[in-house]
């Protein structure tokens, strides 16, 4: 087995410390999440969707807002402001922001004074 096959699976190194399993850098260095925002806002039409959803959740209803055209870390910001707005929890899964309960309204109006194009999505 040669010295590079050894190294392939490498997972910290007393140069650089905890290393990205997929770029191989530092993780204070990491150029996966920046490549995946790219992805992620290049595919995005610049409507943001918000949606009621209760399918897999027990019966309780939350609130998802899709197709934010920010940064994963301006789209996390936007999440905490936003949840703070409704006085409520919530989560941010792929670039899909979950508010619990039903805030469409409110919601709407709050991405619109930030400049957002808004469209309220399904029933």
């Amino acid at each position: 087995m040669s010295m590079r096959d050894q190294l392939s699976n490498l997972v910290f190194s007393t140069e650089k410390g905890a290393l990205c399993p997929a770029c191989k850098e530092s993780v204070d260095h990491c150029v996966c999440d920046q490549l995946g925002d790219q992805e992620r806002l290049s595919s995005l039409d610049g409507v943001v969707r918000i949606r009621r959803e209760t399918a897999g959740r027990k019966g309780k209803g939350v609130t998802t807002i899709s197709g934010v055209p920010l940064a994963d870390k301006a789209l996390k910001d936007l999440a905490k402001k936003l949840k703070q707005q409704c006085g409520t929890g919530g989560s941010l899964k792929d670039g899909i922001i979950e508010i619990q309960g039903d805030h469409r309204e409110k919601l709407k109006q709050l991405l619109e004074q930030q400049g957002f194009t808004v469209k309220l999505a399904g029933g």
